[in-house]
């Protein structure tokens, strides 16, 4: 009860952040690429269509309440949910075809709670444990017995998610399936939120079976310490590839507080490749979103953390009982938890609804529309 409490109280807050003015933000750097707009938008409309896996659904060949309209002739394999909660790992997989670019994509949902994304969050590091990159069928989906030293996670991602998707062989068997059928096709991962982080992992597994994933996530957390990232970073030569030319591309939405969690004090670091969307409220156009540089660019996400992104106002809206809450929880004020309903979802269109035709809602503003004919100008 006292954590339902909790949760009603920072509500009340969300609530009265939507009058709040959205901050300017300036960016010196240049926008990505039409080719990379275009793509990054497409892929926001895929991952939003996971969030319908563990409500409504989605049927073959790919139907669902939410954007599956806007890709007919995609061809749904499967679903996964590894768990009755709304918190475990869902999504889904599906292939497209001609007339879209060849691809066999794999879509992580985030999760529904927020109180859970907070929790998931508060995580001291477990140690990452490759699966094995043999295809033997008695170990296909049995994690591998050698670690890879010194590389730490968030540990719902191996207890919770990966274990339960890989050991039960609900992702992988399709995917090497589907791949094996149309062998020219591009193997494409796509998350949202805690969804990002399991896409992650889940790219790393299937680079040491041979493969080459296209990854894209959205609102990804922070996913463990300075070894980890350098690794991911070296597995994806991120330091050294364009957005046009990456196989990773990770999404940061100005103001989303996810990506800057956990925090730096807990031993928690970005990795490289970041796009960030510098607009508060949508639709984005292409000269909101940058291309960012190393792993904690302070032009992108990175430089909202500091003491002084904190204004005057926020300050003081939050020094009353909010602001003892976040406290206990060991969030400073900065990283505006609020946003986990807004800012956190914005990323091309409200994500995570999963209503017919999935037009987006904004809370602050009421309906939107996308505006089709400006994007089109700017491509």
């Amino acid at each position: 009860m006292a954590a339902f409490i909790r949760i009603l109280h920072l509500f009340s807050l969300f609530l009265a952040a939507c009058a709040w003015p959205a901050p300017t933000v300036l960016h010196q750097g240049a926008p990505v690429s039409a080719n990379v707009f275009e793509s990054l938008e497409e892929l926001a409309r895929l991952v939003d269509i996971s969030y319908c896996v563990g409500t409504s659904g989605i049927q073959k060949p790919f139907q669902c309440l939410s954007r599956c309209k806007d890709f007919e002739g995609f061809e749904l394999i499967t679903t996964w949910n590894t768990g009755p909660l709304l918190s475990d790992s869902c999504g889904y997989i599906a292939i497209s075809h001609e007339p879209y670019e060849e691809r066999v994509i794999v879509a992580f949902r985030g999760t529904y709670s927020i109180a859970n994304t907070i929790a998931d969050l508060s995580s001291r590091h477990a140690e990452y444990v490759p699966f094995p990159a043999d295809n033997d069928s008695h170990t296909l989906c049995t994690p591998s017995r050698h670690s890879a030293e010194g590389l730490d996670l968030l540990p719902q991602l191996r207890q919770q998610h990966m274990k339960r998707a890989f050991e039960e062989c609900t992702i992988i068997p399709y995917v090497e399936e589907a791949l094996d059928k149309y062998p020219g096709y591009k193997l494409v991962l796509v998350g949202h939120s805690l969804g990002a982080a399991v896409a992650t992992i889940a790219a790393l597994e299937f680079q040491a079976r041979g493969y080459e994933p296209h990854v894209t996530t959205f609102g990804e957390p922070r996913l463990g310490n300075r070894e980890l990232n350098r690794y991911i970073n070296h597995k994806f030569n991120l330091s050294a590839t364009s957005p046009d030319d990456a196989l990773f591309r990770r999404v940061t939405h100005v103001d989303d507080p996810v990506p800057l969690l956990p925090l730096e004090e807990w031993g928690y670091e970005m990795h490289a490749g970041e796009i960030y969307i510098s607009k508060a409220s949508l639709p984005p156009g292409r000269s909101d979103l940058h291309a960012c540089v190393g792993d904690a660019d302070p032009s992108c996400i990175a430089g909202t953390t500091s003491k002084e992104a904190a204004t005057a106002h926020d300050v003081n809206e939050l020094e009353a009982e909010e602001l003892v809450l976040m406290r206990k929880w060991g969030i400073p004020s900065r990283y505006k938890l609020w946003q986990l309903f807004f800012a956190h979802r914005d990323y091309f269109w409200r994500l995570g609804l999963c209503v017919p035709g999935g037009n987006p809602w904004d809370w602050n503003r009421g309906s939107i529309q996308y505006d089709s004919a400006r994007h089109d100008d700017e491509l």
